[in-house]
């Protein structure tokens, strides 16, 4: 397991920017496949992006795509979602998520994340 913190979250207006951030603990982490979801009041908790473990490989959920870049740099234990274009239908607490090796950067199903973050408000307004 490994432990997960994020940061960056805040309020912001529509078209706006925010890059979040999560660091992890532990000396293995460029063995996990990360992930960030996120879950809006009364809905499920969805998926958003993920990275595989080297960084070369990413895979969107269709409404971010474009206006979502997630990165990794295993040198600091953090992966990061920069979020561009903000819509106010992005609002949501954002958690990032980590799948160990054997983990297809393909999976997004939050069932299949072993380790979570407590999550960062993201607040768009209108």
């Amino acid at each position: 397991q490994v432990q997960l913190v994020e940061s960056g979250g805040g309020s912001v207006q529509a078209g706006g920017s925010l890059r979040l951030s999560c660091a992890a603990s532990g000396r293995t982490f460029s063995s996990y496949v990360m992930g960030w979801f996120r879950q809006a009041p009364g809905k499920e908790r969805e998926f958003v992006a993920t990275i595989s473990e080297t960084g070369g490989n990413t895979y969107y959920l269709r409404s971010v795509k474009g206006r979502f870049t997630v990165s990794r740099d295993n040198a600091k234990n953090t992966v990061y979602l920069q979020m561009n274009g903000l819509k106010p239908e992005d609002t949501a607490v954002y958690y990032c998520a980590a799948g160990q090796h054997p983990f297809s950067f393909l999976r997004t199903r939050r069932e299949d994340f072993g380790s979570w973050g407590q999550g960062t408000q993201v607040t768009v307004s209108s």
